[in-house]
Order: structure tokens, then sequence, then C-alpha cells
């Protein structure tokens, strides 16, 4: 999560859970000689007038029908897609891989890769992704996620990345540059309050939501990366957030909150209508999902999410896709998988969309040139991260979450249990 466009948040815990329990005796690839299996792909995949299935959560609709228009035009296989309300996601994929039904092609919520390629869900990309000639150009957390025991199961499909967006014209009523964004996690806090103090009838400083996990850690985890602070260790079971650095940003919107620069439903926010109030031109400036550009309908500058001592940062969020488990048609399926890696796909598509290219070389293209706020975006997803824990849903996005407990305690709260807390967290990732 996602508006929610595709920050990881909402998926229930009991979803996640049903899904892990589903038997997956069955997971080979399931390719048959109707089809084609992967490992007879060549580089292109085969192109033979085969119906391919796909599945993906309401939040990347937009996305998903633009690039499976475009395949479909250009292609003799025609993709069918499927959309799932983003709640119902998780669930429908867990029934689906009990009864061995899985689509062809699938994507996921990047954070829940990991779970969902060790479970089997995927079939083995190795081969292909590697014969890329342009794999070191592939946006290497989303490779990373869907990467376990040294084998390649996802490609990106699509990038969403946490940016800071500010109004320009309440910053000009406020006084302040329009053209400049915030240097540091001060300064953040310092334009919000100033755009509170116009007073305006129903407008604020930034807004968040504090009810909200996946938006949490999509917009509040880059202010730790900025400063070049960890938040889990390297393998996903220690969480490090009670660092001087996460504590500074806890009080920063702690001081926020408590001094009235925050929209007021931001405390119970869960999720569906956390970037709302920004895109009705009634909050000043919020860490806000960059796949929103093209629907904000107002001049709205962008720029990384700073940290406490500056820099710039940004999680590197959205789905990845893979060939499910199920398919017998793992050689039609690369041919999309492959298609989508070009640049009619990265460029002609997403990038004219004002999306996230997958693709660094692809980065300055004919689209980022007209408006400079996406060579900023392109650039910040370089320097971005992407979490990865086994029981991230359990530790960060479920509703029960302990990341959820820390930062309510911490901004809503006293702030005196941060590090309890976090050792709460360690406790879940380690399990």
């Amino acid at each position: 999560m996602k508006s929610t466009r595709s920050a990881p948040w909402r998926a229930s815990a009991a979803a996640v859970a049903t899904l892990l329990v589903v038997g997956l005796a069955a997971c080979s690839s399931g390719d048959s000689a109707t089809g084609g299996s992967l490992a007879d792909a060549g580089s292109e995949g085969v192109d033979d007038g085969s119906t391919l299935t796909l599945w993906t959560r309401a939040p990347l609709e937009k996305q998903a029908n633009l690039l499976v228009d475009a395949y479909n035009a250009s292609h003799e296989n025609q993709v069918e897609l499927t959309v799932v309300p983003n709640d119902d996601y998780v669930a429908k994929v867990g029934a689906a891989a009990g009864s061995d039904s899985l689509p062809d092609l699938f994507a996921a919520d990047i954070v829940y890769m990991p779970n969902w390629t060790e479970q089997g869900l995927f079939q083995d990309l190795t081969a292909n992704i590697d014969g890329l000639d342009f794999k070191d150009q592939i946006n290497s957390g989303h490779l990373d996620a869907g990467t376990f025991d040294g084998k390649e199961y996802a490609l990106p499909f699509v990038l969403d990345l946490s940016m800071l967006f500010w109004n320009k014209d309440l910053f000009t009523e406020a006084g302040l540059d329009p053209e400049k964004a915030p240097a540091d996690l001060a300064e953040f806090a310092d334009a919000a309050k100033a755009i509170q103090a116009l007073n305006k009838p129903d407008t604020y400083g930034t807004a968040t939501g504090f009810n909200c996990g996946g938006c949490l850690v999509f917009t509040w985890f880059p202010s730790v990366w900025a400063d070049g602070e960890e938040v889990l260790s390297d393998d996903g079971t220690e969480s490090l957030l009670a660092s001087d650095t996460a504590k500074d940003v806890y009080s920063t919107w702690k001081d926020l909150y408590d001094s009235g620069a925050v929209l007021p439903s931001s405390k119970d926010e869960a999720g569906p209508t956390w970037t709302a109030a920004f895109t009705e031109g009634k909050v000043g400036l919020q860490f806000y999902p960059a796949t929103l550009l093209s629907s904000t309908p107002f001049d709205a500058g962008v720029a990384g999410i700073p940290g406490p001592e500056g820099g710039a940062s940004t999680f590197v969020g959205g789905d990845g896709i893979g060939v499910s488990k199920d398919s017998k048609k793992g050689a039609q399926a690369w041919s999309f998988l492959n298609w989508l890696m070009s640049e009619d796909a990265q460029v002609g598509v997403l990038a004219k969309n004002n999306d996230v290219v997958s693709r660094a070389d692809f980065a300055d293209n004919e689209y980022s040139t007209q408006d400079p706020r996406l060579i900023t975006i392109n650039e910040v997803a370089g320097e971005g991260e992407t979490p990865v824990a086994r029981n991230f849903q359990e530790a960060f996005n479920s509703p029960t979450s302990p990341w959820l407990t820390l930062v309510r305690n911490a901004v809503l709260g006293d702030g005196t249990t941060v590090d309890a807390d976090n050792d709460e967290i360690t406790a879940v990732l380690g399990q």
C-alpha cells in the first residue's frame, strides 16, 4: 500500500494463514505437451495464439488493463485479466493454490513474495531471467523479493514508490518556496505547521494512516533509510525500529499530531482513504504513492522522502509477477513476462501513463523528459529499498501487528514503549 495503490496494506492475517496451511503437495510445473514448458520458451517465449489467464489486485487495475490491452493488441496470445478486490486477494490465491487452480500468471504484493515463493506457488524462472541481457537493469528489490534458495521466481509487474508530494498552491499561500522540497524531516514538519497556520477550513498540514500498518511501513521506513540506517536485519528476523533514528521519526510525528497539524481522521485511518484529502487539495504535503501522480489534479512537487538528517529514500513497493505452479503454458506465459520487460511495455505503456519503470536503463525516456517529476521518481527508485521478511505480514501489515502497536503508542500515546514494542516485532519475525 495501494486511494490505495500498491503499498502493502489491509490483507488480513487470517487470509494469510489460510494460504499457508493449504495443501501444496502438487507443486510441479504442470506443463504438458499441449502447452509449453519454461525450458522450451527460448528467449522470447512462445506466441502461438494461446489464451493465458492473469490475476491482479484491484489497486493495480489501471496499470494491469493498460499492459494487457497493449500485449493483446501486439501478440497472437491473448491474456484474460481478472481483477480481485484487494482485501480478498490473498484468500483467493490461497484457495486456488489448494485446489491446483491458480491462473497461468498472477501478481503479488511484493512483501508476500518471500512467503509465496517458499510455499511453491510459482514456477522457477531462473534460467529465463538469467538469460535476459538486461537483467542487471531490472529493479533489484523486486528480483530479491522473488528469489528463494537461490532460484528466481518473479519479475516486477508494477512498481509503486512512496514519495514526498506537496501542494504548490498551499506552499505559496504559506510563504514557502513551492519549488523547493523540505531538506529533512524537521523542515517537513515546519512546512506542515506553516500550512496549518493558514487556518483554511478543512485544510491540514499533513496526513497519514495511523491505523494502517502497511501505509506506515510504506511511508516511514524511507525516513530511516534516508539516514543510512536499516529497519530489519539482513535475514529479516530482527527489527531495528528502536534505533535513535527511528525514535526521531516517531517523535517528529508525535509533535505534528499534538500540534494539530495532522488531518484528524488520520488517527483511525486504516487504509482505504488515506490519500484522499491530499488528492482533494486539503493537505499541504504528504508521503504519498508515486502511482497517484497521474491522478493528482493540481500542481504538486515531488521528491524522495527525507530522514531526520536529510537524504532521500523510498519504499520500492508494488507487485511482482510470476508463472503459477499450475500453469501448463509456461512458454506462452514467458512471452508475456519477456514483453513486460521490453521498451514497448516499460516506456510505451507504463512511462506513458506516468508510472515508474522497472528498468534503470529506461529511467530517462521520452515521457519523463516532459515531466521532471518522473525523472526524480525514477532516480529515487534506484536509491530505495524493499524489505524482505518471511513473516512481514504478521509483523507489520496485520491490523493487530506489533508495528502498529509501536507507532500508535509512540505517536498517540506517551512514547515510552518503543523498545518493548520493537522486541515484540522481532518475536513475530523470528517465529
